[in-house]
């Protein structure tokens, strides 16, 4: 019975260590919110993919993700892999050891044009805050292939390094802003999801796992 006792114990402290982590979790984002920056330091990355002047890094997330591709026939008569949707992830951020969710990434509709931007119906690339629902659309501005001789994107034959700008933003339903003033996002560091190289026949679909640093940027203050 005691033993019960005991790892009914166990089980309420981790409990309470998670919810206290998820809570400074929660502070943490208000904090980044609110503060001019969060000292974090941009890595050095090639000209192409540099963020511009006057953008701060903010908030950085581990993603773990897929990006799909589609067979179709080329020209020649042959088939070829085809990127079919842009990729999907979700992001994260260490906390005490543990790996909380932080952002989630995928396709969505421009619900927060930027002035003169016109929304395509196909939508923008979406990062979406995990604990207060803010949003981010943004596009590619700049990309490179992933070379050893880039510490920020070593890894050949992987999806490329990029530099995307945003397209939109909006703030959560209950007023959370912590993707609403991302001006910038960097995809660096990028691990797989490059253009699979097996032959496919026409219609065939294929997810490709990939990991990779996303860095947020926000206009200094």
């Amino acid at each position: 019975m005691s033993c019960n006792f005991d790892q009914q114990g166990k089980k309420t402290a981790r409990v309470r260590t998670l919810f206290v982590a998820a809570l400074v979790l929660v502070c943490a984002f208000g904090t980044v919110n609110n503060a001019s920056a969060q000292n974090l330091t941009p890595p050095q990355t090639p000209a192409e993919i540099t963020v511009p002047d006057g953008n701060s890094l903010y908030l950085i997330g581990h993603a773990f993700g897929s990006q799909g591709y589609t067979c179709l026939p080329t020209s020649t008569g042959g088939t070829a892999w085809n990127p079919s949707a842009r990729p999907e992830a979700t992001l994260f951020s260490d906390l005490f050891g543990q790996q909380f969710e932080i952002i989630t990434h995928f396709q969505s509709i421009n619900e927060g044009p930027k002035l003169g931007v016109t929304p395509p119906l196909s939508g923008n690339a979406t990062w979406q805050g995990s604990l207060d629902s803010s949003r981010v659309w943004a596009v590619k501005a700049a990309g490179i292939d992933p070379d050893p001789s880039i510490a920020s994107c070593p890894n050949t034959g992987s999806i490329q390094c990029l530099k995307l700008q945003s397209v939109g933003n909006k703030k959560g339903p209950t007023g959370g802003n912590l993707l609403f003033k991302t001006t910038f996002i960097q995809r660096l560091n990028t691990a797989g999801g490059a253009v699979p190289t097996t032959a496919c026949t026409v219609g065939q679909t294929q997810l490709v796992p990939y990991t990779a640093d996303y860095l947020f940027y926000r206009a200094n203050q």
